[in-house]
C-alpha cells in the first residue's frame, strides 16, 4: 500500500496576542468593571455630587458606583463595618462590609505641614472624626469615623489653609513623597521642595491623568539618606551629583510590594530640577497608555517595565514623551544609618530639627494640636511628616529643644525611643479596613511594649533597631516584605485547632544596603498572641549569633531554619 501522501505545508498562522487594554495599542474599550467605571464618568465629578445630592440626602443616597468606586478620588473610603471577624473578609459581598462612616486620607505632599495646618487638621478630627487621625507611612493623615454630611464642610476647613484631599486615592497619581528636611538638612544634595509644588499645581487634579490603570506613587529626595523608600515607589528621583552638571537626580521607575513585590530599577537618567515635573509627567503619561488595563493585580507600572526593560521603557519616555534624549548619570551612593531623621539634628541655619517616634503611626486629633502649640511655643511654625509614620519639628533653638522634647513625651512621643518602638509600623487593620484580616494598630502598640520589658536586658546592645512591620493582609501597605520582620495578617491554628488572628513571617528583608525581599520561613506561622515571644527569641538569637557589624538582615540571609522559628 502506497503511503499516505502529504498535504503541502501551510504557513503557521500567527496567534493574536490577547490585549492587556493598553490605549497607545488600540486596546480603548474597557476590559473591567473598574475601567468601564472610569470611561462613564471621571471620577473627579463625584465631588459635585458628593456636595449637592449625597451630604443632603445621607449615606442612603449614594450611588453604589460612586461610593465603592469614584468616592476614592476625593480621599474616601468606607470604613469596615463594627464585628465583622478577619475569616469572612473576601467572603462576603462588599455592601455587607461597609459601615456608614468613611475614613477620610489628608494629603500631604513632601510631609510639609505648617502649624496652622496641623491644628486645622486636628480640629476637623475633634468635631468631626471622633478624635481619630493616623499617619499613614506615606506621609498623610487619615481620619476616621467621618460621615458624609460633613465631607463638604470638611472640604472647606482643609482647603482654607492649603489642604486637600484630592486624589488622595484612586487610580491617579497620589501624594508625592519629599524629604522631610528638605531645605534645612546639612547633608543635602537638592532641595526637591520646588519640584514637588510644580507637580502638584500642575497635574494633581489634572482630568488627563485621573484615569490611570491604577495607583501611581511618586518620591523626589534630594537627601542622601534615601529617606521616601525610593526602592518602592512607581517613580523615584533620588538626588546624585553629576560630575559635569552638578547636583539633580537619579531616575527610578517600577517599584511597588503588595502580592508581587519589585524593587524600582533606574534608568540611568540624570534629570536637572528644572526638568523633574517634565520627566514626571512623561513617565505617568507612559503608564496612562501603555500600562496593562485587562487585569487589575498586573495594572502596576512595574510589570510593564518588568515586560519592556529599563532600556525600552527611557526610549520611549524620550522619543514619544520628551522628544529629546536624557543625560546619562550617576547612580547615587546608597546610604548609611538611619533614615527616620529621629532624634535632635542641626539645620543648615544654625536651629535645630527634632523628630519624634508615634505609636505606630497612631495619635489623635489632641495630640495634632498639642503638638502645633508646643512647635508654637518654641517659635515654630513648621512640622514634617515621614515615611516611618513619625513627625518632625522644625527650625527649634538650641535652647528650647529640651523643653520641646519633653513637652512631645508627655503626648507619646518619643525623639529616643527604644529599638523595638523606633523599628515598629503598621497598616490600619482590622479596625476600619475592609480588606484587613487581623488587628495590626493596637497589636503593634503592645508589642513595643511587651518588647521592652522581654527584652530590656539586652536593649542596649542593638544599636540598630530591628524594624518590625505589621500588615492586616497580604497587600503590604506597612511594607512588611522589607522589614527585618515583616508579619502578614491571616487567620492561623493555634493549639487547640482552632483558627484565629495571626501572622506569616517574613525576614530579614530590608531597603538601601539591605534592599531585598523578606525570607518565608516555610510553614511558619504565629498567632497574635504568640508573636511577642516569637519575636524575643528572634533577637536573642541573633544578639548570641551575629557577627561583629553585622545586621539583622544579615544574619538572617545565613542563619538556620531552627534559629528563625
Amino acid at each position: 500500500m502506497a503511503p499516505p501522501t502529504e498535504s503541502p505545508a501551510r504557513p503557521a498562522r500567527k496567534r493574536k496576542g490577547r490585549g492587556e487594554g493598553q490605549w497607545a495599542l488600540g486596546y480603548r474599550e474597557p476590559l473591567n468593571a473598574n475601567e468601564r467605571s472610569k470611561k462613564d464618568d471621571n471620577p473627579l465629578n463625584v465631588r459635585q455630587r458628593i456636595e449637592n445630592i449625597y451630604a443632603r440626602g445621607g449615606f442612603d443616597s449614594i450611588d453604589p458606583g460612586d461610593l465603592r468606586g469614584r468616592f476614592r478620588w476625593w480621599g474616601l473610603y468606607t470604613q469596615r463595618a463594627p464585628g465583622i471577624p478577619g475569616a469572612r473578609t473576601g467572603t462576603i459581598e462588599p455592601e455587607e462590609l461597609d459601615d456608614r462612616y468613611f475614613m477620610m486620607r489628608v494629603r500631604i505632599d513632601g510631609g510639609a505641614l505648617t502649624t496652622e495646618q496641623l491644628r486645622v487638621i486636628g480640629e476637623v478630627s475633634q468635631t468631626y472624626a471622633r478624635d481619630t487621625a493616623d499617619i499613614t507611612d506615606r506621609q498623610n493623615i487619615q481620619l476616621h469615623w467621618v460621615r458624609v454630611e460633613d465631607v463638604p464642610t470638611i472640604w472647606e476647613k482643609l482647603e482654607s489653609v492649603g489642604l486637600s484631599t484630592t486624589e488622595a486615592c484612586g487610580d491617579c497619581p497620589r501624594v508625592v513623597l519629599g524629604s522631610p528636611v528638605a531645605g534645612i538638612a546639612a547633608d543635602e544634595i537638592i532641595d526637591g521642595t520646588s519640584a514637588i509644588a510644580e507637580i502638584t499645581e500642575r497635574f494633581i487634579g489634572d482630568k488627563s491623568l485621573s484615569n490611570l490603570p491604577r495607583k501611581f506613587k511618586s518620591a523626589i529626595s534630594g537627601s542622601p539618606r534615601w529617606d521616601t523608600v525610593p526602592e518602592i515607589n512607581d517613580i523615584s528621583l533620588v538626588g546624585v551629583v553629576h560630575p559635569e552638571h552638578g547636583p539633580g537626580y537619579d531616575l527610578w521607575v517600577g517599584g511597588g510590594l503588595s502580592t508581587n513585590p519589585k524593587l524600582a530599577v533606574r534608568l540611568g537618567a540624570w534629570v536637572p530640577q528644572e526638568d523633574v515635573a517634565e520627566v514626571w509627567h512623561g513617565v505617568v503619561q507612559i503608564f496612562r497608555d501603555y500600562g496593562y488595563r485587562r487585569l487589575r493585580h498586573r495594572a502596576r507600572i512595574k510589570f510593564l517595565i518588568a515586560d519592556w526593560g529599563a532600556e525600552k521603557f527611557r526610549q520611549v519616555l524620550e522619543d514619544e514623551y520628551l522628544g529629546r534624549k536624557l543625560v546619562d548619570g550617576p547612580a547615587p551612593e546608597a546610604p548609611s544609618g538611619h533614615r527616620d531623621h529621629l532624634g535632635v539634628h542641626e539645620q543648615v541655619d544654625g536651629n535645630y530639627y527634632v523628630g519624634v517616634k508615634s505609636a505606630a503611626g497612631r495619635v489623635s486629633g489632641s495630640t495634632l494640636m498639642e503638638v502645633a502649640k508646643a512647635a508654637e511655643r518654641v517659635g515654630s511654625k513648621r512640622v514634617r511628616t515621614t515615611v516611618e509614620q513619625n513627625l518632625l519639628v522644625l527650625d527649634v533653638a538650641k535652647s528650647d529643644v529640651d523643653g520641646l522634647i519633653a513637652d512631645l513625651a508627655e503626648l507619646g512621643l518619643h525623639a529616643d525611643p527604644s529599638p523595638w518602638r523606633r523599628g515598629v509600623m503598621a497598616c490600619t487593620g482590622i479596625e476600619f479596613c475592609k480588606l484587613a484580616i487581623v488587628e495590626t494598630k493596637q497589636r503593634a502598640i503592645d508589642l513595643v511594649a511587651e518588647l521592652e520589658k522581654r527584652l530590656d536586658d539586652v536593649q542596649a546592645g542593638v544599636t540598630d533597631p530591628v524594624s518590625i512591620n505589621l500588615n492586616g493582609c497580604p497587600n503590604a501597605c506597612a511594607r512588611t516584605q522589607v522589614a527585618d520582620i515583616g508579619l502578614k495578617g491571616q487567620m492561623v491554628p493555634d493549639g487547640d485547632g482552632n483558627q484565629v488572628e495571626g501572622f506569616q513571617v517574613h525576614l530579614g528583608g530590608g531597603l538601601t544596603v539591605d534592599a531585598g525581599f523578606g525570607r518565608k520561613i516555610r510553614g511558619h506561622k504565629v498567632t497574635s498572641a504568640e508573636v511577642g515571644p516569637y519575636v524575643e527569641r528572634l533577637v536573642r538569637n541573633y544578639l548570641d549569633q551575629r557577627e561583629d557589624g553585622e545586621r539583622f538582615a544579615q544574619w538572617v540571609a545565613r542563619a538556620e531554619e531552627d534559629d528563625l522559628k
